[in-house]
């Protein structure tokens, strides 16, 4: 029978795909905790979607987000692994302007929130935003795959219209943010 724990990360250390350990507090595990985290928003918000597309475009985020936390988690460059790619990104970018040619130009920051869906697009959007300061972080010390910053950049501004255009579906108002001063 196989068992779910292993006991390995007892000491506080955590084992990287293709080998090696390290602690688990380190930039690198942060940085692909991140992503494991932001594809578990992703899950929750899936769980109630009920738009086919939206549906279907979450489900292939989900699906790079296991690739981007597997890249993550391999030091060596030369492992044979699935990794994101400059097409994947432009794939990503061809998404945000189908959808913000449907929108409404912004004239100031809108408040998160609306619908459900929109709602927690834009929580996505921000777990996706502190996953990619922590990439960043980690890209800072070590070689990763270059593609991954453009792909998370781009995925926020994708969650962003996503959030823009489910409340617009659902008919909630955008809530537009005005300073004080």
């Amino acid at each position: 029978m196989s068992r779910i724990y292993t006991r390995t990360g007892d000491k506080g250390e955590t084992g990287l795909f293709g080998g090696g350990r390290v602690p688990k507090d380190s930039v690198r595990v942060e940085a692909y905790g991140s992503v494991d985290e932001l594809n578990s928003v992703l899950g929750v918000l899936r769980s109630f979607v009920e738009d086919k597309e939206l549906d279907s475009i979450l489900r292939e985020i989900q699906n790079d987000l296991f690739v981007v936390g597997g890249d993550l988690a391999t030091i060596r460059k030369d492992q044979k692994i699935a990794r994101i790619s400059a097409e994947r990104v432009l794939e990503l970018e061809r998404t945000i302007d189908r959808y913000e040619r449907e929108l409404p130009p912004l004239s100031s920051f809108i408040f998160p929130g609306g619908s459900i869906t929109g709602a927690v697009l834009h929580f996505a959007r921000a777990v996706t935003r502190r996953a990619e300061r922590q990439i960043v972080r980690l890209a800072r010390s070590e070689e990763i795959n270059d593609q991954i910053i453009p792909y998370i950049n781009r995925l926020s501004d994708l969650l962003f219209v996503l959030a823009r255009a489910a409340n617009r579906l659902d008919k909630k108002p955008e809530v537009e943010w005005h300073s004080e001063l």
